[in-house]
């Protein structure tokens, strides 16, 4: 067993705060790119890619701050210049920032290749028409719709004697439901599950949708007419 072991260790204080000193300042400088290029393309989150003549790097931020500066040397390796690890080994922090200028460079190039593409572009845009008039007609003839099947769904209140209940017909080879509750229509459906609402509680349908099913509403009114008559006939042959 060797005893007394009096070997001098070097400390690496000195040469590990440089190396912080160097991170810092760096993610200082390029967490200022990082907010322009946020700015520039126009969202919180990305990256961004820019060769130099020795190599390549890469910028990506989050929310407009920056999450890793990576510098890729023509030679091969790849150093986190800044990282949310671990910092980068002083050797490789050094040999990258060697080419850091290039990198600024690359990136004050790359903006100013972005000056001016907007300079020809116009602004003066067509007039955008209004649909008050298909709104106000959409809207006329929902409302004639609601009114009839109101109509229809106090008729089924009546003779149904119960608050809830539907009346089902097909029109032209698609499924109409109208569905009350008491003597109101809470819904008019031409499609089965997944299909048109003429009638809801929710949004109105649009204008095609009524102008292709408004006219086949005749025929489920005369559907409705037809199934009031059997059932009339049904009575009349009661006798007491």
């Amino acid at each position: 067993m060797t005893e007394g072991i009096d070997f001098e260790v070097a400390e690496t204080e000195d040469i590990a705060g440089q190396r912080d000193e160097v991170v810092a300042a760096v993610t200082d400088h390029a967490g200022t790119i990082a907010r322009e290029l946020a700015l520039l393309q126009g969202g919180d989150y990305g990256q961004e890619t820019f060769n130099t003549n020795a190599g390549e790097w890469t910028l990506k931020y989050e929310a407009g701050n920056i999450q890793y500066l990576r510098f890729e040397g023509k030679a091969g390796g790849e150093t986190y210049v800044v990282s949310a690890k671990q910092p980068p080994d002083p050797d490789d922090l050094a040999a990258a920032m060697r080419d850091y200028d290039a990198f600024v460079a690359a990136y004050n190039a790359h903006v100013e290749s972005k000056e001016g593409v907007l300079d020809d572009v116009s602004t003066d845009f067509p007039a955008v028409e209004s649909t008050d008039t298909v709104v106000s007609e959409r809207n006329r003839v929902v409302g004639r719709i609601r009114e009839v099947s109101d109509v229809m769904a106090g008729e089924l209140h009546r003779y149904d004697g119960v608050d809830y209940g539907t009346f089902t017909a097909r029109v032209n080879g698609k499924r109409w439901e109208l569905k009350r509750e008491e003597s109101r229509a809470s819904y008019l459906r031409v499609g089965g599950q997944g299909g048109t609402y003429l009638v809801s509680q929710y949004e109105p349908p649009s204008a095609p949708d009524v102008r292709e099913l408004a006219d086949d509403f005749r025929g489920f009114v005369e559907a409705f007419n037809d199934h009031v008559d059997e059932l009339e006939a049904d009575l009349s042959n009661v006798s007491l």
